[in-house]
C-alpha cells in the first residue's frame, strides 16, 4: 500500500521538543482569538475526581516538581469500537499507563511505563456514580480503571509509587488515531516483519509511514512480534512517542497558523483530563512550565518486573529495583543506573536471526529451579538501554 511504502527522505530536525509538546500546541487558541480559544476549550473533557480521591493520599508535591498519570483507554464504545474491534460496551481498562515525573527545576523528566498486567494491591475506590469498590490484595494494574474509572487508576498509581499524581491525562483509541492523522502520520522502522492478526498490523522489515489507524495497530501489537508480551508492546509505544515528537518538530507550526489550528482542534478533542487541567490556559501553562525539557532531558523506562509465581501470565514489581526507582523519583532524583541498564529491548529492533529463533531480551525469565514458592524472581535477559527521546523514528 502507498501508506506502507512511502518514505520521507528529508532529514528530520532535532528540535528541543517540550515534554508535553502536544499540549503546547493549544497555544494556537490564544493566537487565533477568543472564538478559537473557546472552541478549543470546549473540546476538552474534564473529570472532577478530587472528591473520589479523598484525603488519604501521598503528600502534595513541593518545590515545583509534579507528577502526571497518562492513560491510554481501551474503551470499545462509540468510534473506538470500529478501530479496536471486540465488544462495544461501556467497560474500559487503561491499556497504557505512564507515570511522568517532572523535576523541581523543570529541566528534566522521567517517564515510567507500567505494564498493564502488573499485579498490585488495589485500594478501595469510589467510582463516578458514588459506588464503593472494595480493595483487592492483588489485581492487574489496568483493572483499576475498569472498576473505578480514572479516580481509582490514580489512587492505585499513588499507592504503587508513593507519589501524588497531580494530574491525569487520558486518550482513547479514536483520539490517538485522529491525532496521528492530524500531524500527517509518522515514520517507524522495524528490522523484522510484523504479522499480527489481532491488531491487524502487517509490516515487512523496513521503514513505513503510518496513518492513524495503522499507528494505533502498531502501539497495540504484541502477538505478531517478539514473544508476544506486554513488555514488547511498551517498547513499540516508546518508539511511537519518538516518531510523534520527530514529526511534530518537522511541521513548522509556528509559521503555519492553519495547521496549528487543525492540530490544536484534534488534540483538545482527544483529551480527557482532571478538572484542574481541563482548559486551554491550564494546558498552555503546563507547556510553558516544561518548555526547557527537550529530547536530551527526557528519560523513558519500563517499571522493572518479574513473572508472578501465582500466574505465569502476570508480572509483579521486581524487588528491590522497582522500589529503588520510585524512591529516586520521590526524592526528585534521576532514574537509577541499575534500572537504566536492565530494560527490555524493542522487539521491532531485534536481529532477524534472533526473531527466527525466538530469542528476545524483553521477557523476564521464569522462576529458576530451587526458588522457594512465593518468591518473585526472574529478570529481563538482556541489558537494553533506556529510551531517550531523540526527535525521530529509529
Amino acid at each position: 500500500m502507498a501508506e506502507d511504502t512511502k518514505h520521507r527522505t528529508a532529514r528530520r530536525r532535532g528540535p528541543r521538543v517540550a515534554l508535553f509538546v502536544l499540549a503546547g500546541l493549544v497555544l494556537v487558541g490564544a493566537g487565533l482569538g477568543g472564538a478559537a480559544y473557546w472552541k478549543l476549550n470546549g473540546n476538552i473533557r474534564g473529570v472532577d475526581i478530587s472528591g473520589q480521591l479523598g484525603t488519604a493520599r501521598p503528600p502534595a508535591s513541593t518545590g515545583g516538581a509534579f507528577n502526571v498519570l497518562v492513560l491510554g483507554s481501551d474503551s470499545r464504545s462509540g468510534a473506538n469500537g470500529g478501530l479496536a474491534g471486540g465488544d462495544t460496551g461501556d467497560s474500559a481498562r487503561s491499556d497504557t499507563a505512564m507515570v511522568v515525573h517532572v523535576n523541581q527545576a523543570h529541566t528534566a523528566a522521567s517517564v515510567v511505563s507500567i505494564p498493564r498486567d502488573t499485579l498490585v494491591p488495589r485500594p478501595a475506590c469510589t467510582d463516578a456514580d458514588g459506588k464503593q469498590v472494595a480493595a483487592a490484595r492483588s489485581a492487574m494494574f489496568n483493572s483499576a480503571y475498569e472498576v473505578g474509572g480514572p479516580a481509582c487508576a490514580v489512587k492505585t498509581a499513588e499507592q504503587l509509587t508513593g507519589m501524588r499524581m497531580d494530574h491525569f491525562v487520558e486518550v482513547d483509541f479514536a483520539g490517538f488515531a485522529g491525532l496521528i492523522d492530524a500531524i500527517g502520520g509518522v515514520d517507524v522502522t522495524t528490522t523484522v516483519p510484523i504479522d499480527d492478526k489481532d491488531s491487524g498490523l502487517h509490516l515487512d522489515a523496513g521503514t513505513h509511514h503510518l496513518g492513524g489507524d495503522r499507528a494505533l495497530a502498531f502501539v497495540r501489537t504484541r502477538h505478531g512480534i517478539g514473544d508476544g508480551s506486554d513488555l514488547g508492546r511498551i517498547e513499540l509505544q516508546k518508539e511511537m512517542v519518538r516518531a510523534m515528537l520527530g514529526q511534530v518538530g518537522s511541521l513548522g507550526l509556528a509559521s503555519d497558523p492553519v495547521a496549528m489550528w487543525k492540530l490544536g482542534d484534534k488534540l483538545t478533542s482527544a483529551l480527557t483530563t482532571d478538572s484542574d487541567l481541563a482548559s486551554v490556559s491550564a494546558l498552555v501553562g503546563m507547556a510553558q512550565t516544561v518548555k526547557k525539557i527537550g529530547p536530551d532531558q527526557l528519560t523513558m523506562v519500563t517499571l522493572p518486573v518479574v513473572y508472578a509465581v501465582s500466574d505465569p501470565n502476570r508480572v509483579v514489581p521486581k524487588a528491590p529495583d522497582a522500589q529503588q526507582l520510585w524512591t529516586a523519583l520521590r526524592g526528585d532524583r534521576s532514574v537509577p543506573q541499575s534500572v537504566l541498564q536492565d530494560q527490555p529491548t524493542n522487539p521491532a529492533q531485534t536481529s532477524p536471526s534472533d526473531a527466527a529463533t525466538g530469542t528476545w531480551s524483553g521477557t523476564p525469565s521464569r522462576t529458576p529451579t530451587g526458588t522457594p514458592a512465593g518468591t518473585p524472581t526472574g529478570t529481563p535477559t538482556g541489558s537494553a538501554r533506556a529510551t531517550a527521546v531523540d526527535g525521530g523514528a529509529e
